[in-house]
């Protein structure tokens, strides 16, 4: 049960902030539509999701903000990583990002838009993606222990949404790839493209708890700037690791 309400939360979240209907929910949670209208009811009476009374579409509630306000002490570092976001943006001309790891996937926390006019939608702020998927999630997952990896791609089934290049196989040689450059590179794998490259950022544990990121168009990911763009993710992401770990102690 608990299982289920966690996943209708985290799929009204996903359809943010123009919110979502019964419909969606049902089929985004694969729940029936008269249960997932039960329980989001229900969620409605505890004040944890809100119903627009015109429009009849659910949107996260208050309390879910209260109890977030008090949970972002110990895990929002947005405001730590902000220079960090703003830096990379200007100096790359790309939007930067950063995402954090909830269990099997990732979330992006924070975005900041650099000066080149054309950019990548692919990836923005309240957005979810499995590990394995999009630079952020790929770099997080290529920094996991090797049985964790294979825990996680045996049970796993990416290529059902995400299609033939996220096979286990496919996955596995992009995670080869990420270990050996130390950055993550996704060549328009999401969208026809748009391009994006990933680094790791480590928690008190050294365990690949964030990543930052940059998006943008095809053109701006040649060869021969990549190193450049991966060169500068680790250098950032190595200083917001270091800035978290004086800011935890």
């Amino acid at each position: 049960m608990i299982g289920r309400v966690s996943a209708l939360l985290r799929a009204v979240a996903g359809f943010e902030p123009r919110g979502s209907s019964t419909t969606e929910l049902a089929r985004a949670t694969g729940l029936a539509r008269p249960t997932a209208h039960r329980m989001l009811t229900s969620l409605a009476e505890e004040g944890l999701v809100d119903r627009d009374p015109k429009s009849g579409r659910w949107s996260l509630g208050p309390e879910l903000y209260l109890l977030g306000s008090l949970a972002a002490e110990r895990y929002d570092i947005t405001d730590l990583a902000g220079e960090i976001l703003r830096g990379i943006a200007r100096e790359t001309g790309e939007t930067a990002h950063l995402s954090a790891r909830r269990g099997d996937g990732t979330v992006c926390l924070a975005s900041e838009e650099g000066s080149f006019p054309l950019r990548s939608h692919v990836l923005h702020v309240g957005r979810r993606l499995p590990l394995g998927v999009a630079s952020a999630g790929l770099v997080i997952l290529s920094h996991l222990p090797d049985h964790d990896i294979d825990e996680y791609l045996s049970r796993t089934d990416l290529t059902s949404e995400w299609g033939q290049a996220h096979s286990r196989a496919a996955v596995e040689q992009r995670i080869a790839e990420t270990r050996l450059a130390g950055y993550s590179t996704n060549p328009a794998l999401l969208v026809e493209g748009s391009w994006g490259m990933g680094a790791a950022v480590f928690d008190h544990r050294d365990s690949p708890a964030w990543a930052l990121s940059v998006t943008g168009v095809e053109s701006r990911f040649r060869a021969d700037r990549r190193p450049e763009l991966g060169e500068l993710l680790l250098r950032e992401a190595h200083r917001l690791t270091q800035l978290l770990r004086g800011h935890q102690r």
